[in-house]
């Protein structure tokens, strides 16, 4: 199957891995277009949009997420003609945002669910999908003069990416998903990262967060992964802790810019690890 070209990620993620192709492709094994690509913290899909593998299954804890992978599969047309409707503007915006605080969701289609969260994402501040305790996405208003709410090329070249090859889209427990893979699997993990200080913690894709046990709980899925022969990889922050914890494996430093941090001094390139066991 030739490569989609149009076929990239629709959503801004944070954590997204675009910039971190190139060091992620020199990792992989030269047979990666025979395994079947198992990716349980999907995301924006960057990694799986540039291979673009004949067989994957991809996984993410939050279901607004994957609805929209659903719906740009099953139904683009009348996904992109839901997007017409929204407008880019404060009040209209905020109307929106609150539909997951005063039960409106519910009586949302999926359809109309993913067109909120595209909508949402293209026109919020830095395009930064984060949710607070409750689940609830609290990221404000960004005042873009003219943001690409509806890129129908791009909705259309997923969708026939997605039902081309053979994608199988899950929505729960990562480690649910790392069990079903079998000999001919490739495990990708994108977690969240592990803060590399106290005040540099970003875990704002799924309520919830993450902490330092949620990161033992991962590095187990690894050694189950390990103990049956399947290779994984695995990107994660440059901590003492997160090395520490895969001193067993073959880590990779690599260099990576962030711009979440709302100290601009504090931007910029930043060491992350690979983490593999090939």
């Amino acid at each position: 199957m030739d490569k989609n070209r149009q076929a990239a990620p629709f959503l801004k993620w944070v954590g997204g891995k675009r910039q971190l192709i190139p060091a992620i492709t020199k990792v992989l094994p030269p047979d990666i277009g025979s395994h079947t690509w198992f990716e349980p913290f999907i995301g924006g899909g960057a990694m799986l949009f540039h291979l673009q593998p004949q067989r994957a299954v991809i996984n993410d804890f939050n279901s607004e997420l994957i609805n929209v992978y659903k719906v740009i599969r099953d139904k683009p047309r009348e996904l992109i003609e839901d997007l017409r409707r929204h407008k880019n503007e404060a009040d209209y915006f905020y109307t929106v945002r609150a539909l997951d605080k005063n039960g409106g969701l519910k009586q949302l289609s999926p359809v109309q669910r993913a067109s909120r969260v595209i909508f949402l994402n293209k026109t919020c501040y830095n395009g930064l999908y984060r949710v607070n305790k409750s689940g609830e996405f609290n990221t404000p208003f960004g005042r873009y003069k003219n943001p690409n709410i509806i890129n129908e090329e791009l909705l259309r070249a997923v969708s026939d990416y997605l039902n081309t090859a053979e994608i199988v889209i899950h929505n729960t427990d990562y480690t649910k998903v790392a069990e079903l893979a079998g000999k001919d699997a490739f495990v990708y993990f994108d977690p969240p990262y592990h803060p590399i200080s106290a005040s540099s913690s970003f875990t704002g894709y799924v309520q919830g967060g993450w902490n330092g046990e949620e990161q033992l709980r991962l590095r187990e899925a690894c050694d189950n992964l390990n103990k049956r022969g399947i290779k994984f990889l695995q990107s994660n922050s440059s901590s003492p802790f997160i090395k520490e914890l895969y001193k067993d494996y073959t880590i990779t430093t690599v260099k990576a810019s962030r711009y979440i941090n709302s100290v601009a001094a504090k931007r910029g390139a930043i060491d992350e690890v690979l983490i593999r066991n090939y």
